[in-house]
């Protein structure tokens, strides 16, 4: 049985026919997941589509600016709800005292909305934060509020299109091997793994996965430009926010005093920031310090208000061919940031983005794979486990040594243990040379390249060592 075999007989409600379908969605900048929906639901068996009905549907369920004008002429001049699948923003009115949203695709902001009760109830079950935005299906209507009519949201009912077994999910991977499980999450993700021309390379693209399913990963990876950083932490996943370039600011990252709402690390699984060799930091010296605390736990106090998040921060940025060498300085043209030992410490590894090669179109995925949404829904529940960075600990033992490099190590190990054998849920079920090769020696691979940086950068680092990682009984 083949791997298309075995997609058909263990995810056949989760799996479609890929046909560069990058391509017939990427003029309506549609995220992966929502995009594999519409695929999903109007593919024939075979797996064939037409593309002129796909888009028909998108423009029925998905209104545009240019057919916003309809829609308001429906629920203004005929009193009729209307719904409809959209990207949604919300916000808390507190002069006002109450819920409104935004339509970002269609220019409607806060000012001219209102969530009814029943709806805003249904967004907080979501864990849906201020200032993040997100997909859901919505039913509105207008309502006069303070001799002003706005546009009101009657319901909302989140796009989850799959009901989500993560046993299954786990128990399914026994009937895939190594490679045939890769060329799965590849696919997952919208490459095709037999573009690859090595392990190396399978494995480097699918390190950018390692927060996705482990709780506050943090990396950096530099790379040559056109190596994909940007479509996997901005298309892929829902809880996924890709910041490129521009100025960030500590309100931005973490709290927004002036409007009492929380930054992108509270709403996210992962926030990831472009082009670090010319991103802007507001107030430097602050948000390095706030990052600081952050990276090292979790937390992060502004004024008085103190929060923790489980956001893994990804930092990405381009570098010269010539500097493609972890035995040299690769962050003097990044900003002072990063050039901060006592900072650079507290990111668990780094990914050597000169592994990926440059996307080509053969690179693009065009057969049966696993759907993107469920996909990446599963690896959203898989951080919530905690077993396997208890199997980890037990397959480790005691180990001396550095506590950050340590706790670093199992962080990324336990993360690739959940993304390449989320079977393995005691130590009998442990392949141990699959687990040293494939989650132990990457991990210490990835830290060991933070040491060197940090060698180069502080000759106080030149006195610690990396542990000596063994597996209990060794």
């Amino acid at each position: 049985m083949d791997i298309k075999d075995k997609l058909l007989t263990f995810f056949p409600e989760m799996s479609l026919y890929k046909k560069q379908a990058s391509n017939l969605f990427s003029h309506l900048a549609l995220p992966c997941y929502i995009r594999d929906y519409f695929i999903r639901r109007y593919s024939n068996q075979d797996g064939s589509y037409d593309s002129s009905l796909i888009a028909e549907k998108v423009k029925q369920l998905i209104p545009t600016k240019e057919t916003w004008p309809l829609i308001l002429d429906k629920i203004v001049l005929a009193n009729k709800t209307e719904t409809f699948l959209a990207r949604i923003k919300i916000n808390i009115n507190l002069k006002a005292a109450y819920v409104c949203f935004a339509l970002p695709d269609l220019d409607v902001d806060f000012t001219q909305t209102l969530v009814s009760d029943d709806a805003w109830q249904a967004i907080k079950s979501e864990n849906v934060f201020l200032d993040g935005d997100f997909w859901g299906v919505i039913s509105i209507n207008t309502l006069q509020l303070n001799k002003q009519r706005k546009i009101y949201m009657e319901k909302f009912v989140p796009f989850r299109p799959y009901r989500i077994d993560v046993n299954y999910f786990i128990e399914a991977r026994k009937h895939f091997t190594l490679s045939e499980w890769e060329a799965l999450i590849l696919g997952a993700m919208d490459y095709n793994s037999e573009a690859f021309k090595s392990d190396e390379e399978r494995l480097c693209m699918i390190s950018r996965l390692l927060p996705f399913a482990e709780k506050r990963v943090n990396l950096i990876e530099l790379a040559p430009k056109g190596t994909g950083k940007s479509y996997v932490y901005s298309r892929l996943s829902k809880y996924v926010w890709l910041n490129s370039g521009g100025i960030v600011t500590r309100a931005k990252l973490f709290y927004d005093m002036k409007n009492h709402a929380i930054g992108l690390l509270g709403c996210y699984d992962v926030v990831a920031l472009d082009e670090i060799g010319t991103i802007k930091f507001n107030e430097l010296s602050e948000i390095q310090g706030a990052l600081k605390g952050y990276l090292e736990n979790g937390e992060f106090a502004v004024g008085n208000k103190k929060n923790i998040s489980s956001a893994g921060l990804v930092f990405l940025g381009n570098i010269k061919q010539e500097n493609m060498d972890t035995t040299k300085n690769m962050v003097q043209e990044l900003s002072s940031l990063f050039q901060d030992s006592a900072l650079l410490d507290r990111v668990h590894g780094f990914i050597r983005g000169w592994d990926i090669p440059r996307m080509t179109e053969s690179m693009k995925v065009n057969d049966l794979s696993m759907n993107s949404e469920y996909f990446t829904e599963i690896l959203h529940l898989l951080r919530d486990d905690a077993t396997y960075s208890k199997l980890v600990d037990d397959l480790l033992g005691e180990i001396d040594g550095d506590t950050r490099d340590i706790s670093a190590v199992k962080k990324i190990a336990t993360a690739y243990l959940k993304l390449l054998f989320p079977h393995y849920r005691r130590v009998e079920d442990v392949d141990i040379n699959a687990f040293r090769t494939y989650c132990l020696n990457r991990a210490v691979m990835m830290r060991q390249d933070i040491k060197n940086q940090l060698q180069i950068l502080d000759t106080e680092y030149k006195k610690v060592q990396m542990p000596i990682f063994k597996i209990k009984g060794e």
